[in-house]
């Protein structure tokens, strides 16, 4: 009975980093701070691309380090070590986006701030990640993860409807979503409700990472010496191997491609509602909470889902949803939706795209805790960490692909519209390589 009830608290406190982190995603990435820094750049093709690179620098220095650092903690253990010190990194970087002030906004510390933050929440999932397998048996796993994602979702709704209500302003009436001057007695002449959510999610992430710490604990390392030597020698003999292991390298390399489209959409979600539809930042406030709302309900009952099914179905049925999402998108802006012409000054758009925001959400909870659940499947369980790590470096060696087409296509264009076309490409071509992987991994050959 001791036992049960401490293997409850360890998953409870390992669900608690999504709670900690979602909103770094939520507010920083996509309905917040990304509509914000449109807002001081005033260009939103310029704001989209700005964006892009911050996001495919972190994603550089994550693919570089991802495959390593994992492989050196499944050599060396410590993960909890690692996830404190990457937990620093997140807080620094999240904190410091109060500095972005309007009339001494500087893009480049801002964007270096930005990309800290993201590299530590990316290299502390990672290792939180690997822990996954130890929580249940393995045919638990799929529900335990879309738990975990489900909560971390309740966590961002959260923050994010503390962050509307009570923080950020409209730059057109200086008011919060409620209708209120922000609270603390923030100058929104200054946008300084707005730019509390750099150290709101920063401070989130300090508090609710707690239980976490009290309540997960791992297997004492068995080595420490050499474990950096041993660990690159473990990865690359991995990297020699995954040629051999065709399911695990079809299922990498698809869920590269369609995870950089899934993190195009949430990553340029905000800028592109801003400009498209001139969204001010309360608008893409409450596009998210449909979207963060629907991903909870979703991500928990694709869990059910991944434990009655396997996670390879509903990930097929997730990236169809989402490429038809992709495809709709385009066909809506201002002035028409789906090729028909709408009123000035309509409401159609604006409900056409909270109907997207709804299914986003959906696809993308599911996607993510389903492609969780499967890298479980597909890898060995003695060298988790380190799959992991090329999970991660799956998810992050293109991800200046979607930015970089993103960017490239709305210059040619001239259309933020037209410019997220590349996305449906990306999620058809990770649905095409998903043919060769196999429901449970190579072992069962």
């Amino acid at each position: 009975m001791k036992t049960d009830a401490a293997l409850r608290r360890r998953i409870w406190g390992w669900f608690f980093f999504d709670w900690a982190s979602q909103p770094y995603n939520t507010l920083l990435i996509t309905f917040i701070f990304a509509p914000y820094v449109k807002e001081l750049m005033g260009d939103g093709s310029a704001a989209q691309a700005a964006w892009g690179f911050g996001i495919g620098a972190a994603g550089l220095v994550i693919a570089l380090l991802a495959p390593v650092l994992g492989a050196v903690a499944d050599s060396g253990g410590h993960r909890l070590r690692w996830i404190w010190l990457f937990s620093a990194l997140y807080v620094v970087g999240a904190a410091m986006l109060w500095f972005a002030a309007p009339g001494q906004f500087n893009l480049a510390a801002t964007l270096f701030f930005f990309a800290l933050g993201l590299v530590g929440m990316e290299f502390a999932t990672i290792f939180t990640n690997a822990m996954l397998p130890d929580l249940g048996p393995r045919e638990q796993i799929g529900r335990i993860s879309g738990n975990g994602w489900a909560f971390g979702y309740l966590g961002g709704l959260i923050a994010l409807a503390l962050m509307l209500a009570l923080f950020a302003e409209s730059a057109a009436t200086g008011k919060t979503f409620l209708g209120l001057d922000p609270v603390l007695g923030l100058d929104a002449a200054q946008r300084e409700g707005t730019r509390a959510v750099g150290p709101l999610t920063a401070l989130w992430y300090a508090v609710f990472m707690i239980p976490f710490f009290l309540w997960v604990r791992e297997p004492k390392a068995t080595a420490s010496k050499g474990a950096v030597r041993h660990g690159l020698a473990q990865l690359k003999n991995t990297l020699r191997r995954l040629p051999r292991r065709p399911s695990l390298l079809a299922y990498l390399t698809s869920s590269m491609f369609y995870r950089d489209a899934l993190n195009g959409m949430y990553a340029f979600g905000g800028i592109y509602a801003a400009g498209v539809l001139g969204w001010s930042v309360v608008d893409t406030g409450v596009f998210g909470i449909l979207a963060i709302v629907s991903g909870a309900f979703f991500a928990w009952l694709g869990g059910h889902a991944d434990t009655r099914f396997g996670p390879k179905p509903v990930i097929t049925a997730m990236i169809v949803l989402l490429t038809l999402v992709a495809l709709a998108i385009v066909l809506v802006d201002r002035t028409s939706v789906f090729g028909l012409p709408v009123a000035e000054g309509s409401k159609l758009p604006d409900l056409a795209f909270y109907l997207f925001g709804v299914l986003i959400g959906a696809g993308g909870g599911v996607l993510q805790s389903a492609s969780r659940s499967m890298m479980v499947r597909q890898a060995d369980p003695a060298r988790m960490t380190e799959a992991f790590g090329l999970y991660a470096l799956s998810g992050k060696a293109t991800s200046f692909l979607a930015p970089l087409m993103i960017g490239i296509v709305t210059a040619l264009s001239g259309s933020q519209r037209i410019g997220v076309t590349p996305l449906i490409f990306l999620f058809a071509i990770g649905l095409g390589l998903l043919l060769w992987v196999k429901p449970d991994g190579d072992r069962a050959e």
